[in-house]
């Protein structure tokens, strides 16, 4: 396998967890003898201060041009001075635009060893396996008109929630594509007794619902959701919700695994696929190695699995995630409550390498036998 990743490191501690999983990415390409060549270029706060733009022409032309682009996380308060169409997440909105993915995968797993870092009980988080489906080009985000205005000394702003049925239906197929390789089961989150966008949003995936029989669909509204997440995450399989739902309930649903540093993200649809932790850019702790790696080295099992259709080694680098943990072995975000070691960031990405190794290494004794 051949592929060309283009590496955004992006900001403050973003750049530490992107290295980890490149070295991780490495080692799957040495292990399995594949051909990974990575390109890193500027974007988001890097890309400010080198040409005042948070995507240069140059970055979007290479990852268009890419396999699959793999992004640490962005922000940081030194840009907030600056417009909205300025600062760093801008450009993530412009990348996702113009990559065109239209459904953010974010599964959320509660690993038994971090029951203790949750703050939700145990016997409420063990055995939660989650897969959110967050529509992610429309609403809210994109709509337009959008804007601030003053009039008569008195400022306003707005903006527009807007969705097709073509747009819905799209999103909607991804997440009964996906609760059919599962357990069978979506929850469609919207706010229909209040919203027409929610309205038309539940009747498309009660429309699109009819095409698989075989998958079970009920619809909660976002209010409704958010407490069932906390009180009984274990009801869901697959959350299927729009642009702006998403985003929040499934940054909630971090209680689950115990940490944001924990989560992967990857968005798909598009021409060019991406790859994201979900952890913000954390600039309290940037440039001291105390990162967690863990989402970002998912997000590239992501990457393996949905762009690549390299199942075996997107499953070597998860059992490798868990087995590291399952040896104790913690960054600070998820050591409270735990017990194990503390280990830093460059560490957490060493130890997943080996382990990624040794869990290839077995598997190919296994088959050999």
């Amino acid at each position: 396998m051949q592929l060309t990743i283009v590496v955004l490191p992006r900001d403050r501690v973003a750049p530490e967890a992107t290295e980890e999983t490149v070295r991780v990415l490495r080692e799957v390409a040495k292990i399995q003898s594949h051909n990974f060549h990575f390109v890193e270029y500027a974007a988001g706060g890097d890309a400010i201060r080198q040409t005042g733009s948070p995507l240069p022409p140059g970055t979007l032309d290479a990852c268009l041009a890419a396999d699959a682009v793999l992004l640490g996380a962005i922000g940081s308060p030194e840009f907030d001075h600056l417009s909205a169409g300025h600062r760093p997440e801008a450009g993530l909105l412009l990348l996702r635009k113009a990559l065109g993915g239209f459904a953010n995968l974010r599964p959320i797993n509660a690993h038994r060893t971090l029951a203790g870092a949750s703050p939700l009980r145990s016997e409420i988080v063990e055995g939660a396996d989650i897969l959110f489906v967050r529509e992610l080009l429309g609403g809210l985000y994109f709509g337009e008109p959008r804007g601030l205005t003053s009039l008569n000394g008195s400022s306003a702003a707005f903006n527009t929630m807007r969705y097709s049925a073509s747009e819905i239906e799209r999103v909607a197929r991804v997440a009964f594509e996906a609760a059919m390789k599962r357990r069978c089961q979506v929850t469609s989150v919207d706010k229909a007794n209040v919203l027409e966008t929610s309205q038309l949003w539940r009747q498309t995936v009660s429309r699109v619902a009819l095409e698989y029989p075989q998958v079970e669909l009920d619809h909660l509204y976002v209010d409704a959701a958010a407490m069932h997440i906390i009180t009984n995450p274990k009801r869901f399989d697959v959350i299927l919700t729009e642009n702006l739902f998403g985003d929040i309930l499934s940054d909630e649903a971090a209680v689950i695994a115990g940490s944001l540093g924990m989560l992967a993200s990857g968005t798909i649809g598009g021409t060019v696929d991406l790859y994201e932790p979900v952890h913000g850019s954390a600039p309290d702790i940037a440039g001291k190695n105390l990162a967690n790696p863990l989402g970002a080295i998912a997000s590239a099992a992501m990457l393996l699995r949905h762009t690549a259709g390299l199942e075996d080694e997107a499953a070597d680098i998860e059992a490798a995630i868990q087995a590291v943990l399952e040896a104790g072995y913690r960054t600070a975000d998820i050591a409270r409550g735990t017990g194990g070691r503390l280990i830093s960031t460059t560490e957490m990405g060493q130890l997943v390498s080996e382990a990624t190794a040794e869990v290839a290494d077995m598997r190919h004794a296994y088959h050999a036998v």
